[in-house]
């Protein structure tokens, strides 16, 4: 009796086991199976802890069972922690800088840079994603900006914005080139009628993201007031404006609701699947 007790038990510990591990199983059917990279990118005095969560939604749906992360000091180098194994399907890498106050913009490029050149030269990867939130988003920005300047970088194919504040942010004493101007409105094409210096610096984007080749997902929070409380829902849409004429595809969603506020729509199930779709789905 005492011995088919401790069978049973060893049976159910089995079970558990399996269970809980099921999300660590590829789902093969429902995303593609590719060796391409995601970046994620955190946003203003946030770290890598802000992105796991959608990291490990995407692990748990069965979209990868990598997760590495990039350690970005001060002076912008970068020190990779884990290993993506040869082969390795859909790797996602948490990218973490340690000065996470930083308001140069074009210094989140060239970090951004150096992270890709990073894992460029340890796995040769030859295509990337990217996804930023918050702040994180003019990591992405200013990637393609700087890209334009460098050789033989990985061809980008799919970029994520999330809650991305582009024609800039409305607080009391932000300095003129990153201050929403007053009065702003956007055209049917998501033109600013009013543009600060750092959005017309992005414009160039026009210009240099590489011609149809990627595709573009625009994530934004309305929790009330066309606001997701931290970034008007104006400066996010004005993406649009940026990268429509050469993205291979543009396209936008709101999210309302508690989780739609600034700070959690990196935690809102609802952001994680569409991500999760855009990004990998099949």
């Amino acid at each position: 009796m005492r011995r088919k007790y401790w069978l049973l038990l060893v049976c159910l510990v089995l079970v558990i086991g399996g269970l809980a591990g099921c999300g660590a199983h590829l789902n093969s059917q429902k995303y593609v199976q590719e060796t391409t990279p995601t970046l994620f990118f955190h946003g203003g005095g946030s770290s890598y802890h802000a992105e796991e969560h959608m990291a490990k939604a995407a692990k748990q749906a069965g979209v990868t069972r990598t997760i590495i992360r990039a350690m970005v000091d001060r002076k912008g180098h970068v020190r990779l922690v884990g290993k993506i194994k040869p082969g390795a399907i859909n790797p996602i890498v948490e990218v973490n800088y340690a000065d996470n106050k930083q308001m140069n913009y074009r210094t989140h490029g060239i970090w951004a840079i150096n992270v890709v050149r990073a894992l460029q030269k340890q796995y040769h990867f030859k295509s990337i994603n990217l996804v930023g939130h918050s702040l994180g988003n003019i990591s992405l920005i200013y990637y393609s900006l700087e890209a334009k300047n460098q050789h033989n970088l990985p061809q980008l194919r799919k970029q994520v914005d999330i809650a991305g504040h582009f024609a800039g942010l409305n607080f009391k004493n932000m300095p003129a080139a990153v201050k929403q101007p007053a009065g702003l409105r956007l055209d049917a094409a998501g033109k600013p009628n009013k543009m600060n210096a750092t959005y017309r610096e992005m414009t160039q984007l026009r210009q240099v993201l590489p011609d149809h080749q990627v595709k573009v997902l625009n994530l934004y929070g309305n929790i009330g007031g066309h606001t997701d409380g931290t970034v008007p829902n104006v400066s996010s849409l004005s993406l649009k404006y940026l990268v429509q004429p050469r993205a291979k595809s543009y396209q936008e969603r709101v999210f309302t609701g508690k989780l739609a506020r600034h700070s959690k729509l990196h935690e809102n199930p609802a952001v994680d699947r569409a991500l999760i779709h855009f990004l990998w789905g099949k």
